[in-house]
C-alpha cells in the first residue's frame, strides 16, 4: 500500500467576518476552537493563512455574490498552495450548502452557524482523507457544550444567550439559516460572563437574533425570561456596563423598560428595529406589532429613562409600498427622533415568503426613498451628537485611535469619543468634557481631578 503524501502543517488562521455582532462573536469562538485544537495563530491577511474561514451573513442584498467574489480571490492563493484549507461558514453556508462547492469546487468545507464547534474534526477529516465536507445540521445549541473557555483580552465582551428566531418576518432569512429560537441555560451564560470579567472585561453585551425573547432554564429549573437574566448579569461583581442587542418590539415588556431605570449597569441605549412606519406594510411584513404599539414602547422607555438613545432598522421599497406608506415611515422617524439608524433598500432574500411576491417598487423610487430617509436620520444623528457638546460624560476607554496620541471610547449611550490620552487608560471609565461634534463621533477632553473638586 502506497504511503500518503506528507501533510503540510497548519499553523495560521484567517477569518473574514461579514454581518452582525453575533457573527463577530461566532468568529472569535471559531478562533478559540481552532487555537485549542491546533494551536493556530490568528493572522491579519489571507495570504499568511494555512486555513481561511469566511463567516458569512445572508441578511443584506447580494450577500451570496459577495461571498463568491471573496472566494475568487482566495482561489488564486489555493492554486499556489494546494494544501491551504478554505471554509465557508455562517448563514450563507447554511443557506447554500453544497451549492457553494458546486460553484467553487476549491472550497474544502461548508458549515452552518450551529456546527462550528466541529471545525477541528472536520478539518482533520479533510486533511486525512482529501475530501470536501458540507455540514449544515441544526443541533439544539449543542455547540455551546463543546466550546473551550472563552479567551479574552479586551475591555468589552460579547455573550450569545440565544440563537434563532420564531418571528418569521416575511423579508427575513434568519429563521431559515439560524433555526428556531433556542436559549442557553442561565448558569452557562453567567459562567461565561464571569470568565470575561475575570479576564479584564468591564462591559458585556448580551447577543441574540431576538435577544429579549430569551427563555432559558435557571438553576431552580424554572424558566427565566430576559429581564430576569438581565438583573442576574447586572449583579455580577466587576461588571461596570451592560448592553444587549438585537431586540424585537413584541418582546419589549414594561418590566424590561423599567430595568433601564433600576439597573445602573444597564446603559441608556437600545437598538429596536421597526422596519416601517406604515401599519399596512408592517402587516405585510408579518412584524407582529403596529405603529401605535411601537410608539407606546418608546414612550414607556423614555418615561423610565428620559436620556435613552434609540436606533432602529428600516427597509424602504418593500413590495407594495406606496408613497403614503413611505411618508408614514418618515413621520414615525420624526416622532421618535433617533440617535442613529440603519436604512436599506428592500431586496428579496432566497427562500423567504416575500421573495415569492413581485418586487414591484421601481429601483429609482427605492433609491429616492432611501436618500430621503438617510437625509432625515443623518440630520437627527447630527443633532443627537451636538446635544452632547458641553456635557461632562463618563467614557469607557476602548482602544487607541487612528490619530497619534488619541484614545477612543464610548459614552453610556454608545457614541464614539476621541480624546488626547494614553494606552494605560484602556479599560478605565474616564470623565470627559465633550468639546466638539463632528461626522459620526465626538471629541472630548479629560477632566482633571482637581477640576471635579
Amino acid at each position: 500500500m502506497r504511503d500518503r503524501e506528507p501533510q503540510h502543517t497548519i499553523d495560521t488562521l484567517f477569518i473574514k467576518t461579514y454581518g452582525c455582532q453575533m457573527n463577530e462573536y461566532d468568529s472569535s469562538r471559531m478562533a478559540d476552537v481552532m487555537k485549542q485544537a491546533y494551536g493556530l495563530r490568528l493572522v491579519g491577511t489571507a495570504e499568511e493563512a494555512d486555513v481561511i474561514l469566511i463567516n458569512t451573513c445572508s441578511v443584506r442584498e447580494k450577500a451570496e455574490e459577495k461571498v463568491y467574489s471573496e472566494l475568487g480571490r482566495y482561489k488564486k492563493l489555493k492554486d499556489q498552495r494546494p494544501d491551504m484549507i478554505i471554509g465557508v461558514g455562517g448563514c450563507v453556508g447554511q443557506q447554500e450548502g453544497a451549492r457553494i462547492q458546486q460553484r467553487a469546487p476549491y472550497v474544502d468545507l461548508v458549515f452552518g452557524p450551529q456546527t462550528y464547534h466541529r471545525l477541528p474534526d472536520m478539518i482533520k477529516t479533510i486533511r486525512r482523507e482529501r475530501v470536501r465536507i458540507t455540514e449544515t445540521d441544526m443541533p439544539e445549541i449543542e455547540k455551546f457544550d463543546h466550546l473551550p473557555n472563552v479567551a479574552h483580552h479586551q475591555t468589552s465582551g460579547f455573550v450569545t444567550i440565544m440563537e434563532g428566531c420564531d418571528k418569521f418576518c416575511t423579508f427575513c432569512v434568519v429563521p431559515y439559516t439560524r433555526g428556531p429560537e433556542l436559549s442557553r441555560p442561565v448558569e452557562d451564560i453567567l459562567a461565561e460572563c464571569r470568565s470575561l470579567l475575570d479576564q479584564g472585561a468591564v462591559e458585556i453585551t448580551l447577543l441574540g437574533q431576538n435577544v429579549n425573547g430569551y427563555r432559558g432554564i435557571g438553576a431552580d429549573e424554572e424558566e427565566w425570561d430576559f429581564t430576569m437574566l438581565l438583573y442576574a448579569v447586572a449583579a455580577l461583581p466587576k461588571l461596570r456596563r451592560l448592553r444587549f442587542t438585537t431586540s424585537h418590539p413584541m418582546e419589549m415588556t414594561d418590566a424590561l423598560c423599567q430595568a433601564f431605570a433600576e439597573l445602573p449597569q444597564l446603559m441608556p441605549y437600545l437598538h429596536l428595529p421597526v422596519q416601517s412606519g406604515s401599519d399596512r406594510i408592517l402587516k405585510l411584513m408579518h412584524r407582529g406589532h403596529l405603529r401605535h404599539s411601537y410608539l407606546e414602547i418608546i414612550d414607556t422607555l423614555r418615561h423610565h429613562c428620559p436620556e435613552i438613545a434609540l436606533s432602529s432598522d428600516f427597509i424602504v421599497g418593500y413590495p407594495g409600498e406606496s408613497d403614503e406608506d413611505f411618508e408614514a415611515t418618515l413621520d414615525l422617524v420624526r416622532q421618535v427622533g433617533y440617535d442613529s439608524a440603519f436604512c436599506f433598500k428592500y431586496s428579496p432574500r432566497p427562500g423567504t415568503p416575500a421573495a415569492k411576491v413581485a418586487d414591484n417598487v421601481p429601483e429609482e423610487i427605492k433609491d429616492s426613498r432611501l436618500q430621503a430617509l438617510l437625509a432625515l436620520t443623518r440630520e437627527q444623528a447630527a443633532t443627537a451628537l451636538q446635544r452632547q457638546v458641553g456635557k461632562e460624560i463618563e467614557v469607557l476607554v476602548e482602544k487607541e485611535s487612528r490619530s497619534t496620541g488619541d484614545m477612543q471610547g464610548r459614552t453610556p449611550d454608545f457614541k464614539i469619543v476621541h480624546f488626547r490620552g494614553n494606552p494605560r487608560q484602556i479599560g478605565q471609565i474616564m470623565p470627559l468634557r465633550i468639546t466638539e461634534a463632528y461626522g459620526q463621533s465626538l471629541r472630548g477632553e479629560l477632566i482633571l481631578r482637581e477640576e471635579r473638586i
